[in-house]
């Protein structure tokens, strides 16, 4: 760097005059660090509050130091948010989850008349909580002529219905041919 542009740097980033700045480059052997030195003992500058100096490329390290400091806030920041934004989707799943369980319903139905309906929250629940009381109660209500089947969202229901109906078929192919082994004898 050329002895002009050390004077206008100096200059620049204390605010003293072109002559101060020429003045104490020159009585400190166009040192930059040595001038700042020398102007803040003479009270001409504020010292940093910090306490540090840097000559050259001193904005530039600041700007590296900012953009660190950003970065290691974005960073935790990404983390903080992605446990949230976890939590917040794992709650909004099952809200979702528990308002379509109230939407669908599982019908009991004998001879095409509907017996009774009940949310799929609460087999659900039954399944859960008395599982080896539940399933067997289905499983014999097959065999006395009752059907199942949902009602309430129709891409879940269609699916769903087509697997209680041939539960419901089976049942009863299994009755009949009990009763053909029971005739012949």
């Amino acid at each position: 760097m050329e002895n002009f542009e050390m004077v206008e740097k100096l200059r620049e980033k204390t605010g003293v005059s072109y002559e101060e700045a020429k003045k104490v480059l020159e009585e400190k052997n166009y040192d930059m660090l040595d001038a700042v030195i020398e102007l803040e003992r003479q009270g001409k500058v504020a010292a940093p509050k910090d306490g540090s100096y840097t000559a050259g490329a001193s904005q530039d390290m600041e700007n590296v130091k900012k953009f660190e400091i950003a970065q290691k806030q974005y960073e935790k920041d990404c983390n903080k948010n992605n446990f949230k934004e976890g939590f917040k989707n794992l709650a909004d799943f099952f809200r979702v989850l528990f308002k379509k369980s109230l939407e669908i319903d599982f019908c009991l139905n004998k001879g095409g008349q509907k017996i009774a309906s009940v949310p799929l929250l609460v087999l659900v629940l039954l399944l859960l909580g008395f599982f080896w009381i539940t399933v067997p109660l289905l499983i014999i209500g097959l065999f006395f002529g009752i059907s199942y089947n949902f009602t309430g969202i129709d891409k879940v229901v269609v699916d769903v219905n087509d697997v209680c109906d041939k539960a419901s078929q089976t049942a009863e192919n299994i009755k009949n041919e009990f009763k053909k082994e029971e005739e012949q004898k």
